[in-house]
């Protein structure tokens, strides 16, 4: 007992000396990006209160638009001008092309081999074409037009049986998230689990738990990625939370898999035909059964929806709270729907091009409230520079997209909702990055977008909308790596009478 005792008090008075050699020895002479005051052992995480990406801002106001942090034993870049954002994505794009291995990877990311998390190599490459051929292609995405369609106007048929002619208050939160979760499944399994027409209601209870039990893993820090012997010690119970989750998550994937694995028996189905992602990645088992394993399968189904989900429907949910406070900007987009289609039908996917007015409240939501305000972090596989400033290999580099969507110096009046400054600029570049940029960038942005613009537009059409009473609607950010609005939207909603032919016959 009493020589465990003795090792302990060592390790921790000799941990700031080992921490002061290893700074000192990384910094002689290199140039280092410009850093706050540390404390030892826990670096900069002191600092870290609060939202995330509002605090590293701040810090980068002081501190420069290339900044250095250490998050524990990790060191840190953050990234605040689209001049080094696009050095990052440009000169140095295969450099950063590396994710930093991190806890959840090992467990929710299938130790990461996944195409969010896996490092950049062969097997990226292969999930990344895999992604785009079989989900995000124009030709895939033309193939599930009719999946989007039939989802929005399920949302609408919810919205108009839970309205009536006068102004009756709505929840929206999660009738759009069904709408987001409903398309990633059936594309990935050919199922749906929110609304009405549910065939396994026991299923579909199953997969709510799971996806609401990832999100609140997912949105949580683990100290343990940055200061080794909290993981050692397994500090608050992160690691076992991970593992319990990571069962439950494998049982309900490899039941998709197992159940679509028994209808390709029989069937003509081959690769060329794949209807849905695990058709496609069976098919590739088929051919090369050690490398795509139920694994790699099973990581993929649980990346797809984290990114394809959450994302898409927090925006919307920003865009119809920012209309809401912004009545004229809702009135032009009506206008803009009336004008160009009427109300002789329902908007349809092919009417977007013509929609430009609407496209641009999706840019400017976007840009007020990125999905991800903090893109994922790289880390370089070996040294280089970035704005001029060294940046050593395994670095956790931090693109933070929520400052420089905010930047007085790029954007006019940056703090105001005006969708207005979408319409005069074509490509916005490395300063409206939403999605990410370079070879690691989301290669679903495509299909987002279309499933934000249809939605809204539709919602638009067929109904009228108010504040639930005369204050403003509160835009405060909610907790979470997509930052979700803090206060579920709840708004009031009447519908259209001149809507109302069309869409009491859905």
């Amino acid at each position: 007992m009493d020589e465990t005792y003795l090792f302990f008090i060592s390790f921790f008075c000799l941990l700031p000396l080992i921490y002061l050699v290893k700074l000192l020895t990384h910094q002689k002479g290199k140039n280092y990006p410009p850093s706050p005051p540390s404390i030892p052992i826990i670096g900069h995480l002191h600092l870290i209160n609060g939202h995330v990406h509002r605090v590293l801002q701040h810090l980068s106001s002081k501190y420069g638009p290339v900044m250095a942090l250490r998050f524990g034993t990790r060191p840190v870049v953050v990234i605040t001008s689209p001049s080094a954002a696009e050095e990052c994505f440009t000169k140095n794009d295969i450099v950063l092309a590396n994710r930093p291995l991190l806890l959840s990877g090992k467990y929710l990311d299938y130790d990461h081999s996944t195409v969010g998390a896996a490092p950049y190599g062969q097997l990226w490459r292969d999930l990344r074409r895999i992604m785009t051929l079989e989900l995000f292609s124009t030709a895939r995405l033309k193939s599930y037009l009719g999946v989007r369609e039939d989802e929005v106007r399920s949302l609408i048929k919810n919205l108009y049986q839970d309205s009536s002619q006068d102004f009756t208050k709505v929840e929206m939160r999660s009738r759009i998230q069904g709408l987001s979760f409903n398309i990633v499944m059936k594309m990935i399994a050919d199922k749906r689990f929110y609304g009405s027409g549910i065939e396994d209601l026991e299923e579909a209870s199953r997969f709510r738990d799971v996806i609401r039990d990832v999100f609140e893993v997912s949105g949580a820090s683990n100290p343990g990625d940055f200061i080794p012997f909290l993981r050692w010690i397994d500090f608050q119970g992160f690691e076992k939370r991970l593992m319990k989750l990571h069962k439950k998550c494998d049982r309900f994937s490899q039941n998709l898999i197992e159940e679509i694995r028994i209808k390709r028996c029989g069937s003509s189905l081959d690769k060329g035909d794949a209807k849905t992602f695990i058709d496609a990645m069976l098919s590739l088992q088929e051919s090369e059964p050690e490398y795509y394993t139920d694994d790699i399968i099973k990581g993929n189904i649980l990346i797809l929806l984290q990114a394809g989900t959450d994302t898409s429907s927090g925006t919307i949910e920003w865009a119809i709270a920012l209309l809401l406070n912004h009545p004229d900007v809702l009135e032009r987009a009506r206008k803009e729907l009336d004008n160009y289609i009427g109300q002789t039908r329902l908007v349809q996917e092919a009417d977007l091009i013509n929609l430009p007015y609407i496209q641009c409240i999706i840019n400017e939501t976007l840009r007020l409230y990125p999905a991800g305000p903090l893109l994922v972090p790289h880390e370089p596989s070996q040294d280089c520079t970035i704005g001029g400033f060294d940046v050593a290999r395994g670095t956790m580099v931090l693109v933070n997209a929520w400052a420089i969507h905010r930047d007085p110096m790029i954007w006019d009046d940056p703090l105001s909702f005006k969708p207005e400054r979408f319409e005069k600029v074509g490509n916005e570049g490395y300063r409206f990055i939403p999605f990410g940029m370079g070879r690691r960038q989301c290669p679903g942005s495509g299909l987002a977008n279309r499933i934000m613009v249809l939605a809204l537009a539709s919602m638009i059409q067929c109904f009228e909308w108010e504040r639930v009473g005369e204050d403003l609607v509160d835009l405060s950010e909610g907790k979470g790596l997509t930052m979700p609005k803090d206060v579920p939207l709840e708004a009031m909603c009447r519908i259209r009478r001149r809507m109302s032919h069309l869409i009491s016959v859905l």
